[in-house]
């Protein structure tokens, strides 16, 4: 089976965007998307010129970016609403839902995250996290322990490493057989890649 790569940030507009076309990408092109959350911040700042400092202007200027979120989650039929500033650590969205991975439940962790964020307006804080064990059925001693693990923060900073390496510089970023395409609106593009089409590959 097909797998495509995507590198996600569960505080991304763009992301949560993205996400809500992968089951019906994955049902159309018989193929499997790779959820790889990270704290999609420290892969910009390892690029070296983060769009977000001082005055983000243009396509980055805030007000911009949520009428442009808006009218996408219009155009999918999904809700949206701005998100509200994590009061957590900007790595532990992306760390529990690793943690979750290892009781099997990355991907409903992921989706529990982007609807408390961007459907709910939910504020992400420390009791935000230590609710996701009961609403997503796990147990919540081995949850905090996965959570704090070095292991997962390992595992962190190695997909931020495997994203920076496969040249990506921010989220949502999908790979496909050599194919990086960036942003939400790239998805038109790797479905065309799904269907065959004969795109120039990334380096």
């Amino acid at each position: 089976m097909t797998t495509v790569d995507f590198y996600l940030g569960l505080g991304s507009r763009y992301s949560y965007l993205a996400a809500s076309q992968v089951e019906r990408i994955e049902s159309r092109y018989g193929c499997r998307f790779a959820w790889k959350p990270i704290a999609s911040g420290r892969l910009i700042e390892r690029r070296g010129c983060n769009p977000f400092r001082d005055e983000p202007r243009g396509q980055y200027d805030w007000t911009y970016r949520e009428y442009d979120a808006r009218a996408w989650a219009a155009h999918y039929s999904i809700p949206f609403r701005e998100p509200a500033p994590l009061k957590v650590d900007a790595d532990v969205p992306a760390l529990a839902c690793l943690a979750a991975d290892r009781q099997g439940a990355m991907l409903p962790c992921c989706r529990l995250l982007f609807g408390l964020i961007f459907a709910e307006g939910a504020t992400i804080d420390q009791a935000a996290i230590d609710a996701l064990p009961l609403r997503l059925s796990l147990d919540p001693a081995a949850f905090r322990r996965d959570l704090d693990s070095s292991d997962t923060r390992a595992r962190h900073e190695g997909l931020i490493d495997e994203a920076e390496s496969r040249g990506a510089f921010g989220v949502p970023t999908f790979f496909l057989d050599g194919r990086m395409f960036w942003g939400n609106d790239r998805l038109p593009l790797l479905e065309t890649a799904l269907r065959g089409a004969n795109l120039p590959r990334w380096r």
